[in-house]
């Protein structure tokens, strides 16, 4: 499959998850020889038909793949629009810019659930469909019937191959009929899908558009690139362990070749070039020295006095006044090489600071991008990374990778809470390691700002691998996490997953049963191995590393019930006060979404499709597993916790899933109605159902 089908697959995917636009909802379900087609209505009485498949993980059906194509009315005007090398439509003054105030803060609070389903009093063609329903039907008339029926028909196995769904029977051709003709590339068919996009909505839309080619232009570029890299990190670092904090920097690296598990264009970046990209992106693990500001010491917020040792004067930038009462009262701050020029001048005049403010001609301090690329480790402090804001915008539109203020307070706030929660369950302390976010720095703008991240010592001889590269190929072609398993589990993938699966769900249960969930996501949390003859046993085989601890969500009054009012109110003293919620059901959706989605479901899947258990073995085991933590958390922490964790999400018909693009891109704030574009939902099967007798 090339990029661009690859691409397009997960633009399709997405589209139908999210119900974007009601394409799904609204659609008209078709039977044909060759499997299930939806008829999407466009304007002007014209329609397209899309081919689907069972799918059951996110979503109750997916695009059907290979080829992956639409068709069309024969007798419809081909538009310019349909060409391959088609341009997209000019975005126009609708379009919200970057920071204005249609901006949402995607390191910020969140929403509550949005409703996938229509309306009780609308009635889809789906539900007029007659009947005989296929899965289709029941997929877009009757989400439960369809979470249902994809189990019962292994809608979300993977194979080799196609499946029967998708090749069809054999013999019949999957071409278009013979009124319709083909349709296929990334551009003809966005084309053509924008004629089901209400006017209003178009603009954004079309800056999806431009989203999806900026990620096709970067998997290109990253399938040309790879070789190379793969090959530089393995004369660097040995084809076999890596270990320490430069090790885990070279397994981000890795990671920045793969997708998000759902966000479809996830590897553009808007803004830069690709010879800045080549210069500053973690994809081609360069070096680059730092920038620097000086600042007046009065006009910088946070914790200066917590500073590394290494942290530049004034003078060592060549910026000393020669008064030392006056180079005292002075800062040095560091800045992203990409942000100088007109983002930061922009910046500096908002804050008041650009009659103050002095750039140091002379960069200082070698350091290279982590996953995240606005985070940068230190070359020669490895247990230090610096985040740094940038202009660009990564997961959509108005993910932009600027720092605010009051996500540092959060991070440092969400951090204390999460170690009294240690403190208060002594098992985590030999188990989950936490980065340290408690020195930052602020000058008055999301520009102007330094998250001084330290990470624990003790991890030299450590194997540290995010989540987000733990499937990511090694230089020697297998799976990162077949090498792990070789060297700490004796070869056994499947164990060194049942480890994890406990300890993840483990820990995230009972930081449920005090209102508290993360959003610690692939990128967020890192798997830290260490063999037993490097330490003697004094510490454990596995231990979870988490970082970025801004946008949790707390239940405030469950947090107080287990810890008492005054340390909860002391605990809880976030920026962001739609961090604290008034029930569990906000809770309950991060811990579904991320913990159980992204952190454990993702992984699970991605093991099936590439042939290494069944899916049903898999997704038993990831159920079980989670069972077995909700069980023990009704012993160990008696209360509503764990009934809650079973109703809403063992046990539940549906569950909640992002509307990223939704929220992120195609919709402006009042449009969608969400708060944050991280937290806003629809809802998908609930996989976990599959095998559990109901």
């Amino acid at each position: 499959m090339t990029e661009e089908e690859e691409l397009l697959g997960r633009v399709l995917d997405t589209l139908l998850r999210e119900d974007a636009y009601k394409l799904r909802s609204r659609a008209t379900p078709e039977r044909r020889s060759d499997g299930d087609w939806l008829r999407i209505a466009l304007e002007g009485g014209e329609s397209v038909l899309l081919p689907v498949e069972p799918e059951g993980f996110q979503c109750d059906i997916r695009a059907r793949r290979r080829p992956l194509r639409l068709c069309a009315p024969a007798t419809s005007e081909r538009t310019p629009a349909d060409r391959a090398d088609a341009e997209p439509a000019p975005a126009g003054r609708a379009v919200a810019e970057p920071g204005g105030a249609d901006q949402a803060d995607a390191e910020r609070g969140g929403a509550e659930r949005t409703p996938a389903e229509p309306a009780p009093a609308e009635r889809t063609p789906a539900e007029r469909a007659p009947a005989g329903r296929t899965d289709v039907d029941r997929a877009v008339a009757d989400p439960a019937d369809a979470g249902r029926a994809v189990a019962e028909s292994g809608g979300a196995e993977p194979a080799d191959g196609e499946s029967p769904s998708a090749s069809g029977p054999a013999g019949v051709s999957r071409d278009c009929a013979p009124a319709e003709r083909p349709l296929t590339g990334l551009a003809p068919v966005l084309a053509r899908l924008r004629s089901a996009v209400p006017d209003e909505d178009r603009p954004l839309y079309d800056v999806f558009v431009t989203e999806c080619r900026q990620a096709l232009d970067a998997m290109r570029l990253h399938t040309s690139i790879r070789p190379a890299v793969v090959a530089e990190l393995a004369a660097r670092h040995g084809e076999g362990r890596w270990t320490g904090m430069p090790g885990a920097v070279a397994y981000d690296t890795l990671a920045a070749f793969r997708d998000h598990p759902v966000y479809p264009t996830s590897r553009g970046r808007s803004v830069f070039t690709e010879d800045q990209l080549r210069a500053h992106a973690p994809e081609f693990h360069p070096t680059f020295p730092l920038r620097w500001l000086v600042l007046p010491r009065e006009a910088v917020d946070g914790g200066p006095a917590r500073l590394p040792a290494w942290w530049p004067t004034p003078a060592q930038l060549g910026l000393a006044s020669g008064r030392r009462p006056s180079d005292e009262r002075r800062l040095a701050f560091p800045v992203h090489p990409l942000t100088v020029g007109r983002p930061l001048e922009a910046a500096l005049r908002a804050a008041g600071l650009d009659g103050e403010a002095r750039l140091a001609d002379r960069p200082l301090l070698d350091v290279r991008p982590t996953l995240s690329m606005r985070t940068v480790a230190v070359a020669d402090d490895p247990l230090v990374h610096l985040k740094l804001p940038l202009t660009t915008s990564t997961l959509g539109m108005r993910n932009r990778r600027s720092v605010k203020p009051g996500t540092l307070i959060d991070g440092e706030v969400a951090q204390r809470l999460v170690e009294a929660v240690i403190a208060r369950e002594p098992r985590f302390g030999a188990t989950v390691l936490l980065a340290d976010e408690t020195t930052h720095l602020h000058a008055g703008h999301e520009l102007l700002a330094t998250l001084v991240r330290r990470y624990p010592p003790g991890l030299e001889n450590a194997t540290v691998v995010p989540l987000a590269g733990l499937l990511a190929r090694a230089p020697d072609g297998t799976l990162v996490i077949d090498g792990l398993a070789e060297r700490h589990y004796g070869g056994d993938v499947l164990a060194l997953l049942d480890d994890y699966l406990t300890l993840l769900f483990d820990f995230h249960t009972a930081l449920f049963a005090y209102g508290i969930a993360l959003e610690s996501h692939q990128q967020n949390v890192s798997l830290v191995f260490e063999s037993g003859g490097d330490n003697g046993g004094a510490v454990p085989r596995l231990r979870l590393l988490i970082k970025d601890h801004d946008g949790p969500r707390v239940h405030a009054i469950r947090l107080a019930a287990m810890v008492g009012g005054g340390p909860a109110a002391d605990l809880c003293g976030f920026d962001d006060r739609r961090i604290l919620t008034s029930g569990d059901g906000p809770v309950a959706d991060v811990f579904t979404t991320i913990t159980v989605h992204l952190c454990a479901a993702a992984p699970v899947l991605e093991l099936a499709r590439l042939g290494r258990a069944p899916l049903d073995t898999l997704l038993g085991r990831l159920r079980d597993r989670l069972t077995d933590a909700v069980d023990r958390l009704a012993v160990t922490r008696p209360g509503a916790a764990a009934a809650l964790l079973r109703r809403r999400v063992l046990d539940a018909d549906r569950l909640p899933v992002k509307a990223m693009v939704t929220a992120g891109t195609l919709f402006t704030k009042e449009r969608s109605g969400a708060a944050d574009v991280n937290k806003h939902y629809v809802t998908g099967p609930n996989y976990l159902l599959r095998g559990s007798g109901r």
